[in-house]
């Protein structure tokens, strides 16, 4: 299991020790997206869903996801999370919502795994908030789209 992290050379799962990791500053961003019918989109945006505004609940069910991470991923470590913000954008042609997460720290690790757990709560807030009109809505295309900072340096996915 050579390069995987949070294996032991006995291939046994353990945390990872970053004590002696530098801190730097960090910022990762995830996507993600949901589609679904034109209508329900049009409920969305019109302001018009049953239980109130769907994308500023689903904004601060990111923002929420990202500071319980280390409780929700066993191996995270808890981490002082320093910025969230988490943009739901209404996309005709998927149709859906488009969602970006943004997570900033500055510490021994990333924050690779609160942005895309802001982004995927996000995405199924929206579900949650809607589901009544629609149930086959699609929760796809969570991924990491740019890390930096740490001594692995930038990444970025466009």
């Amino acid at each position: 299991m050579t390069g995987l992290t949070h294996f032991d050379a006995e291939g046994q799962a353990h945390m990872v020790d970053v004590s002696d990791k530098a801190v730097t500053d960090r910022i990762a961003v995830a996507e993600a997206h949901i589609v679904m019918a034109d209508a329900t989109l049009a409920l969305i945006t019109q302001g018009r869903a049953k239980k109130g505004d769907v994308l500023g609940i689903a904004r601060i069910a990111g923002i929420m996801a990202a500071k319980k991470t280390a409780d929700l991923i066993p191996l995270c470590h808890p981490l002082p999370i320093t910025k969230v913000s988490i943009d739901l954008t209404p996309d005709a042609t998927l149709p859906g919502i488009r969602i970006s997460a943004t997570v900033k720290t500055s510490g021994q690790t990333g924050v690779e795994m609160e942005a895309l757990t802001a982004a995927g709560t996000a995405a199924l807030t929206v579900y949650d908030m809607v589901k009544a009109v629609q149930k086959d809505m699609v929760i796809g295309g969570l991924r990491v789209t740019l890390k930096d900072g740490g001594k692995s340096g930038r990444f970025e996915n466009p």
